[in-house]
């Protein structure tokens, strides 16, 4: 739990596999942590944009480095997106519930990138800000 609070402590968040459709998880995740006051990016490999916010083709096209990537996509994409965040030096990535896999935990857990899984970061995310 010490690293779920340490994770929702900060504010800029990617989350990866984030659609248009407002009746997929990947957009109900990033319009719930946008509504909770986090500052947010989107990526989704064929772009668009949700709620006014751009959504960017890959983790390395981001204006700036996100504190926390959120993964809300099959674990085999999950497992290419960590070895992403490795190269681009992002620490923390938050796997949503059905993103994970073992492998991609182990990748993590092996290359110093802090990693929560099992959890979902709608439940979990700081609803204010002091």
């Amino acid at each position: 739990m010490a690293l779920i609070e340490e994770f929702v402590s900060h504010r800029l968040w990617a989350v990866v596999g984030v659609s248009e459709d407002p009746n997929k998880y990947g957009h109900l995740v990033f319009a719930t942590l946008l509504d909770s006051g986090y500052h947010m990016y989107g990526v989704n490999p064929k772009g668009g944009e949700v709620r006014g916010h751009k959504l960017y083709p890959t983790l390395a096209d981001l204006p700036e480095k996100p504190e926390v990537v959120d993964v809300v996509v099959p674990p085999a994409v999950t497992e290419q997106i960590v070895r992403q965040c490795l190269d681009l030096g992002i620490a923390r990535v938050w796997m949503q519930p059905g993103a994970e896999s073992q492998e991609a935990i182990d990748f993590c857990e092996a290359n110093g990138i802090q990693v929560v899984w099992d959890a979902c970061a709608m439940v979990h995310r700081k609803r204010s800000w002091d």
